[in-house]
Order: structure tokens, then sequence, then C-alpha cells
């Protein structure tokens, strides 16, 4: 009898570790207030500050009216003038773009014959103070004093709002503005109609990053338009409609009325009535009531994963990553479910969400495994939407930008996020259709895949960035092999694998560097290891061979061996930590930054690096390494971010790294352990469960791991695999600051 007792209790202890289910009828605490949209607006994180909902496609959001490297978002913290607000933004990327459909309210005269050639030619503009202005998940709100208006943002999905609330009684006009050259991209094909006495809709067709990017819009003001002016160019238009290539308008309101105005833009890449069905999605005249559903939204997202901690900063940091993890990729279909395709057609999503901004170079590594956590359930909806990129052009997308193919940036990445999914099990696409899909954008003959094809390598004297694009397509190779291998297509897991491979013809032993060879077989002369050309005649992408020498994820052992087993690995990685942080070069990539050593946080190439000391023997390495990066390249600051925001990827890593885990291999399904930031993290994962980790005896002194249990078991290999998450547990770090003890 006593027996069946124990194990009675055994079953109920298990199944408490196994699924920690949690109490849904309490309330959520309100995460949003932990979130700090101004994170990353300053420094070089590249975000932006204006509202949105979690994968939105709509962004109002503030414009300073200038395309330097540090305005790609638009807006950046040291500016101090705002020119307009747009409905479109990029969250951290390196190149600018979007910042569509300018609007700005204002009393003062204005001249549309003014074709401005700089921001301070814009008779519209106005100063701020940071002081004046307020942002949240969803809000946005700002004063100008030049323009006597305080102006606030919100949005739906696809439809933003704006309140404007005026000074005084004046005259009160809301300025159109879809010329605004002075950004990133130029309009090519502008159109501007008034359908009724207070809707307008029109199109802003654009070339720029993305080469050709269209957008339908429509505006509903509060209260009838009063009067208008339109002009095309320079040129007044005495029409109620306008075309050309930079059309603008003015919409006046008088003075007679409340002083707060309103209005709703909805948007759609696919048609006028796309857009004007849109504006459904707010039914409501209630900035407030669509304020507070914003809100509710990001509260429910952020509440995925719940922190605890004394320390108020960290969650600060915490939160507002994983809020900008959330902020691509966007939705991109319209209420119709249509969307313009990268072929130039306009196509209807099928069972899915099309959305669009797959930053892969960056996001494969740690944000897409994230959604597998986070966002399982929209997983499917962006590999279908990778899949019609697939359908549209031939290939996966490289970087795909508003229904458009960039090919910035290297490899084929994703091939990885695809990969990771199917062997996580997640479904919702056609897996035949997928590992088609991969397998042709592994047998591309461009960008430099057909050298790799015939030479078993990339030369650096036939390829630009020879070494990095060899090194990334081996690790997305490998994702397909191991594909290759479960469907039983067998001929292509050996050809897959053995290209996996291809990284070690590019191992230089006497310098213990990944080199840049040539077609002869010899390696390209001269060659320092701190030397750094942005894209033209670079080896190396946006580095150099301290960064990107350790970019063999799917093989980690197989590099150990290559630089001489564990002693001698984990000296070369300590030497990349200790060295001086020059970079040599004359035309060195500002992308490198974040540095500790010749790591380069602020660039995603070095995100798994600090992981690497596990391998070798040495988690205390790791678990050091990692608490000085999130100590010094994460603040809760507007220059908080160490370097481009990426869509995701620089807070993912913190993400993941705060709660004490990162997957190195990103589809492999394990994710490597490190130090946790927080007492206690609970991520939901679904069904009720909940996955939770706690770290005892955490502090800043105490980063070391003494022990680790996952439901009460022993860890020992400093890994645990996506279904231990997922179906639900308990992995407990027992935190210390004895160093020595765990030496020995």
């Amino acid at each position: 009898m006593q027996k069946f007792i124990n194990f009675y209790i055994l079953i109920v202890v298990s199944i408490g570790f196994a699924c920690e289910h949690t109490d849904s009828s309490k309330p959520k605490a309100n995460l949003t207030s932990y979130v700090d949209p101004f994170i990353g607006t300053g420094g070089h994180g590249h975000t932006f500050p204006g509202a949105s909902l979690p994968f939105g496609m709509v962004q109002p959001s503030p414009n300073n009216g200038t395309s330097g490297w540090d305005w790609c978002s638009g807006y950046h913290y040291s500016d101090s003038v705002i020119v307009g607000f747009s409905q479109t933004h990029l969250s951290g990327t390196g190149i600018g773009d979007l910042a569509d459909v300018l609007i700005m309210p204002t009393m003062n005269d204005i001249d549309l014959t003014n074709s401005p050639k700089d921001r301070n030619d814009y008779d519209y503009k106005s100063s701020f103070s940071h002081s004046s202005e307020q942002a949240t998940p969803g809000f946005y709100s700002v004063y100008l004093p030049d323009n006597k208006v305080k102006v606030s943002l919100t949005s739906s999905l696809r439809c933003a709002m704006h309140k404007y609330d005026f000074d005084t009684k004046g005259k009160r006009q809301v300025v159109l503005d879809l010329a605004h050259a002075i950004n990133w991209d130029k309009p090519v094909k502008t159109e501007i109609s008034i359908i009724n006495d207070s809707t307008v809709v029109g199109l802003r067709h654009s070339k720029g990053w993305a080469n050709d990017q269209r957008l339908h819009f429509a505006v509903r003001f509060s209260e009838p338009i009063q009067g208008y002016v339109l002009a095309e160019k320079d040129s007044l238009v005495n029409s109620s409609s306008i075309a050309g290539s930079a059309s603008k308008g003015v919409f006046e309101f008088g003075s007679d009325s409340d002083k707060t105005l309103k209005l709703k833009v909805a948007l759609s890449s696919a048609s006028r009535q796309g857009a004007l069905d849109a504006l459904g999605e707010i039914d409501t005249w209630s900035f407030t009531q669509v304020k507070e559903s914003a809100q509710t939204k990001w509260n429910n997202q952020l509440s995925k994963i719940v922190v605890e901690s004394s320390d108020e900063k960290r969650k600060r940091i915490f939160y507002t990553a994983l809020y900008h993890t959330q902020l691509a990729p966007m939705t991109f279909e319209d209420v119709q479910g249509q969307y313009k395709g990268v072929d130039g057609k306009i196509h209807s999503s099928d069972g899915y969400t099309k959305h669009t901004i797959f930053s892969l170079w960056d996001t494969f590594r740690a944000a897409h495994p994230l959604y597998t956590i986070t966002n399982e359930d929209q997983v499917s909806d962006f590999i279908n939407s990778m899949l019609a990129h697939y359908d549209e052009s031939g290939l996966l997308p490289v970087w795909e930008l508003a229904g458009n193919e960039t090919n910035t940036m290297t490899g084929y990445h994703a091939v990885p996020v695809i990969v990771d999914a199917i062997f996580k099990g997640i479904e919702g696409f056609d897996v035949e259709k997928a590992y088609e899909a991969i397998r042709t954008s592994g047998m591309q003959d461009i960008r430099g895949v057909n050298f790799l094809k015939e030479f078993g390598y990339i030369p650096a004297d036939l390829e630009n960035e020879s070494v990095t694009k060899n090194l990334e397509y081996a690790f997305d190779d490998w994702c397909i092999a191991q594909t290759a291998k479960k469907l039983g297509k067998m001929e292509d897991y050996v050809y897959f694998s053995k290209r996996a491979m291809s990284y070690q013809e590019l191992y230089d032993p006497k310098t213990k560097f990944m080199r840049g060879k040539l077609a002869d077989g010899t390696w390209k002369m001269p060659f320092d290891p701190k030397y750094s050309v942005h894209r033209v005649g670079a080896e190396y992408t946006e580095g150099n061979a301290w960064q990107h020498s350790w970019f063999v994820p799917h093989d980690v052992p197989g590099l150990i061996e290559l630089m001489g087993g564990d002693e001698a690995f984990v000296t070369h990685l300590d030497s990349l930590f200790n060295e001086d942080s020059n970079i040599t070069g004359d035309n060195v990539s500002a992308d490198i930054s974040g540095l500790i050593g010749q790591y380069a946080h602020g660039n995603e190439p070095s995100h798994h690096i600090a992981y690497l000391y596990n391998y070798a023997g040495k988690p205390w390495k790791t678990q050091n390494m990692v608490r000085q990066i999130m100590d010094t390249m994460y603040d809760d600051q507007p220059d908080g971010l160490s370097g481009n925001e990426d869509c995701g990827q620089m807070s993912a890593w913190y993400v993941f790294s705060a709660m004490g885990l990162y997957p190195v291999n990103p589809a492999s399904g394990v994710y490597d352990l490190g130090s946790p930031l927080f007492d206690r993290a609970t991520i939901s994962v679904g069904e009720g469960k909940t996955f939770v980790i706690e770290a005892k005896n955490v502090s800043a002194a105490n980063k070391y791991v003494k022990r680790i249990t996952l439901n009460g078991k022993a860890v020992y290999n400093y890994q645990i695999t996506h279904e231990d998450i997922m179906k639900g547990g308990h992995l407990i770090f027992e935190m210390t600051n004895d160093l020595t003890a765990l030496k020995n």
C-alpha cells in the first residue's frame, strides 16, 4: 500500500512539473508599463517610437525629415524637428524605406508651390521637445509648438488613428504630402482623390530599397472638409483629383467647431477598395477606445512571458525587447486578403495571413526561433508567406520588403526558419512544397552558389563576401540535408551534407581563421584578421575574420577539432574577447559596433559566439560573457541598443539570454543554457501549460551556475530542447559566485 501511495505522489509531482497550469481567470498585469518605445531610437538602434499592433500593417510615427543613416526608421532621438507623421516604418534596419503617406496638422499658412530641397524648406515642419512626447505600445503623442497642436496616434492592425488637439480656434489644416522625397525612396506615381466630404483616397507608388512599392490609402476625417488645395509638384490644380509623381494637398476644417480633429488612415498594397474597407477596422471615433484596445492586445502578447525580479530596469529592458520582437514581420494582406506580390501582380492569400518585412540574415538566428515559442500559431503564416514568395519569384525570400526582393545580405536563410518549424512539428503548411522550395533555393546559380557547386567552396577572387557566404550557405545546406533525411530523400541528404562541410575548405590552421581562398586553391593575401571593408572587395559581410570565423552552428564539435581541440579552441575564443577593438581598413562597416575585444554584439554574426564555451567544457566562461554582454550592450535609455535592432533580432538575443538560454543552432530545436537574469520567468506554452525557469540566489555577483535541474532531473550538458519547453515544466538554475568550485 505504501508503494502505491509513493507511486501516486510521484505521478502527481511529475504532472505538476510537466504541466505547470496557470489560472487563466487571474487578471494580467499591465506589462506595457515596462515598455519604452524610445529605447533604440538613439545611438544606432534605428527603431521608431510610434504606434502599432503586434505584427501590424500600419505604424503611424513621426518623421524628422532627413535621410541620414541613423534616421532609417524616419526618426532619431537626437533630432528636434518633425515634418509630419507617416503611416509605415521599418524597425531597426540598416537601410531606410517606407515612411509613406506623410500627414501633418498645422494652423499656419501653407504654400504647396514650394518644392522643398531639404527639411528647412517645409513650411509645415515644427520643432518639438522630448519632454512633450509620450510613447507606450500602441500609442504615441507629441506637442508641436510651431503648429499649435498636440498630435496623438494609435492604430488597429491595418488602420491608423490620429487625434489633433489644436491650441486655439483658428485655421485648422491637415497637410497630405505624397512627395516627401527627402526620404530613402522616390515617388514615381502619386494620386489623391476626394471622394466625399470627409474621405480622401490615393496611391503612393515609389522606388527605393523596395524597387516597386505600391501603397493605396484611404483617409477619413471626423468632420467634413470645408476647403482644400491640391498641387502636383509646384503647380496648383483646380480639381478634386490629382495624379503625377509628387502630389500634395491641404485640407481645411475651419475654426468654428470643436478644436479636436480626428482621422483614420487605412492601407492596402493591392487596391483602393482594400484601403477603404480597412477603414472599417476602427468603427468608432473614440480615440481612447482604440488606444485601450491596442494596449490590451499588446498586454496579451507581452504576458506570454512573465518575469519576476526586483530589478525594475532589467524588466524595462526585457519587455521593451520583447515588444521589439513583435513589430516584424508585418501583416501585408488587406482586409480582402489581397496583396501586391513579388511578381508585381495582385494575389490573394488562401488560408493564411500574408506577411512582409523578412530581415532573414538577422532574424533566422533567434527571432524566428523565439516565435516558435511565443507565436507558434503564426509561424505557419510566416512560412506560407515565404512559400508564396517562392511561387511568385522562383526562390525563397532573402530580404523581402513590401512585396519586393531586395537581395540584401547573404545566405538563403528562409531555409533554417522553415526547417526549424518542420522539425518542431509546427503544422499549417505543405512540407513537401516547403522541401521543394528550400532545395530549389539551395541549387540556385546566383549569389555565389554556382561557385560553391563548382569548386566545393566560394573563391574570393570570383565572388564578393566569399567567406561569409560560404559559411552561411554551409549551415543552410545542413538544414536542407536534415530535412531530406527526414523525408527519405537520401541522395539529397548525402549531397547537401557534403556541402555543409564546405566550411572546412576555408579554415587556415596556421592563422586559426576562416579565410578567403582563391580559385587556384591558395589563400588570398595579404591577410589581417582585423581588416574590414564594407561590401566592395570584402571577404566578410559587415565584419572581419575575428567575427565570422565562428559561424559553424551546425558542427561546433567539428570546428573545435579544426582549431586543435578544446583547450586550443578556448584559448582562441578568449583571444576574441581580449583583443584590442581596433578595426583596420579604409571603409569599415558602421555595423561593426558593440565591441568587446573583436566580438561585435552590435551585429548579428557574433550573437551565438559567447555560448560556444559550453561546447568546449567551459560553461562558466559562457555564463560570465553572456552576463557581461547583457550588462553592457543593453540599457533602458534611447541609445540602449549597441547596434541596429534589425527587425527583432537584437532584442530576441536579450529575451532568450535573460531567461538563460539561446539557440546556437537555430534549426536544431536545441537551446544552449547560459546565465539567467530573473528570479523566475514563466512562459505560457499553450493549452494552459507553462514552462517555468527559476534562478535560485541569482544576483549581479551570482552569475555562475552551480547546478541545473529540469523537472527534478539534473542537466549536465547545458542544453534543453524545444520539446522540453512546449510540454511544460520547471527548469531550475542554482546560482553562485564561487567560480573556483566550478572550475574544479
